[in-house]
């Protein structure tokens, strides 16, 4: 097999069938993006300039953020110039390297939220322990680990799109490159990444998942043997944001998962609309529900925006 040195491109697709709607669904969208660009970047400001939120849990949430804000700065500048400007085109090399950083931050986020259950795992399990095991060598490794996993489990297939000559439609079905949506063009065997993807997807996704269920059930059989009511409120409400920010981002994957696998029959739209549901409904809640569970977030907030008081 030769690498493909075809100068073609890609045609990305907006809504199929609404394109004199594409100026109206342009707004939403933008309003959305540039939420999650403001509130996202001023989360990052917060917690890099506040020392209050210097401890592990915040620089978790830090790294969910750029996460969030990596995977819209992937995805939204295509689909923007799709609706707004008409702007189709895209070349191999612009659409496998946006399909190498979609995937590799799904799983990314998928690792954070792995690292958040951990983080709220041992704040509880051993408190008088939390500071002396997450340190923050130990934050900076996790979150190292987290994006060495996600870039070298995707690497293998992002390679082989290059290597596949593309001689059918070169129409893709969405506004950004998708691994699944490429190689429905490609005219080789791709049975490599049929299966490779249904495997990382098992042995990290799944597994993520698995983990953090298991550590959602320790802490509430730690949680039931505290004493008091009110501290096992307060103790709860650390985790109320974390389960909310997993329960965002599974559901929206099984949903995005069920539909592409079993949904042929199911309308275009709305595989397109649950596309655009997984790429932004999550970095839009991650930010809402951290800045209305979490007080010292708030607090922040407050403080970075109320204006400074003029002396007597």
């Amino acid at each position: 097999m030769t690498l493909n040195n075809s100068a073609s491109t890609f045609q990305l697709t907006g809504f199929q069938g609404m394109e004199k709607a594409h100026h109206w669904i342009f707004i939403p969208l933008l309003v959305d993006y540039i939420s999650i660009l403001l509130g996202n970047g001023t989360l990052l400001f917060l917690i890099r300039n506040d020392h209050n939120l210097h401890e592990p849990m915040y620089y978790f949430l830090a790294m969910l953020a750029a996460t969030d804000l990596g995977v819209t700065l992937t995805t939204m500048p295509t689909v923007l110039g799709v609706l707004w400007l008409n702007h189709r085109e895209i070349g191999h090399v612009t659409c496998f390297s946006q399909t190498y950083f979609i995937h590799t931050l799904s799983v990314v986020e998928s690792g954070i939220l792995l690292s958040m259950a951990y983080d709220r795992f041992i704040a509880i399990r051993n408190t008088l322990r939390y500071t002396s095991i997450l340190t923050n060598t130990q934050v900076m490794k996790i979150g190292v680990g987290v994006l060495t996993r996600a870039g070298l489990s995707i690497i293998p297939i992002v390679v082989h799109l290059h290597w596949f000559p593309y001689c059918r439609s070169h129409v893709l079905s969405h506004a950004f490159c998708l691994h699944q949506d490429i190689i429905k063009l490609a005219c080789a065997d791709i049975t490599f990444n049929h299966l490779y993807p249904v495997v990382v997807s098992f042995a990290m996704v799944l597994l993520d998942f698995l983990a953090i269920f298991f550590s959602c059930i320790l802490i509430l059989k730690t949680v039931t043997v505290i004493g008091s009511g009110e501290e096992r409120a307060k103790t709860l409400n650390t985790c109320v944001s974390h389960i909310c920010c997993i329960l965002v981002f599974y559901v929206t994957v099984v949903c995005l998962t069920f539909i592409h696998r079993f949904g042929k029959h199911v309308p275009h739209v709305v595989h397109i609309t649950m596309s655009y549901i997984y790429f932004l409904f999550p970095p839009f809640m991650n930010l809402v529900i951290y800045s209305i569970k979490t007080k010292q977030i708030q607090n922040g907030i407050l403080c970075l925006f109320s204006l400074p008081r003029s002396g007597a």
